[in-house]
């Protein structure tokens, strides 16, 4: 796998746009279009649901040499080797952690990747150890419903002031206002319902790739 520093295309395999698809299909679509980064999340499911979930997608990953990214649930990802977590604020910081070494450690270690809103929240992440950092979201977006939108002006903050800490632009980012995202200084982004929601997600994760390396 690329280090994160070296990632552009982060995607997802998201329970509530499966619409019926075989998870471990969607994944060999994302990773056959160029995505770097596949996160498996499933926003209120049971563990064991996930659990299944992950087995469909992570050997997907493992084959196509793409990080697999478990939202939410550390134990699980230490459990069934995933390559990384994510974790909200809410997961990490307001569960009174301060540092990734105060997380748990089981048969495997991920790397951690931690959400920031703000640039309070990106410094936190950094003196955390976070491998690297959400910014976000940057637009509106239903996959953060009641979440306001932090706008360029966090992307512009991130772009001046991450220094070598690989950070990821999120949040209702589609082809339309790509180009104003990286004009604000991204050069790597998350993209959930533009690729999920598109008629071919193969094609649209690889225009996206294409326009993230030109």
């Amino acid at each position: 796998m690329k280090p994160f520093a070296e990632c552009r295309l982060y995607t997802f395999v998201d329970a509530a746009y499966l619409d019926g698809r075989e998870p471990g299909r969607l994944a060999r679509e994302l990773c056959e279009g160029g995505a770097d980064v596949v996160q498996v999340r499933a926003k209120g499911w049971e563990r064991d649901a996930v659990r299944r979930l992950v087995e469909a997608v992570l050997p997907v990953t493992q084959a196509a040499g793409v990080w697999c990214v478990l939202n939410d649930d550390w134990e699980l990802g230490c459990e069934m080797g995933v390559p990384a977590v994510h974790l909200g604020q809410e997961d990490f910081f307001d569960a009174g952690r301060t540092r990734s070494t105060d997380l748990p450690r089981g048969a495997s270690t991920p790397a951690l990747g931690l959400s920031s809103h703000a640039p309070e929240q990106f410094t936190r992440a950094v003196v955390a150890g976070a491998d690297y950092v959400a910014v976000g979201p940057v637009y509106l977006t239903g996959t953060k419903p009641g979440r306001a939108a932090v706008t360029l002006d966090y992307v512009r903050w991130a772009a001046a002031h991450a220094g070598a800490t690989p950070w990821f632009a999120i949040g209702g980012i589609h082809l339309a206002n790509l180009e104003e995202v990286l004009g604000a200084g991204a050069r790597r982004i998350c993209v959930v319902s533009a690729i999920l929601r598109s008629y071919d997600v193969a094609r649209t994760t690889r225009e996206f790739a294409r326009r993230l390396a030109g």
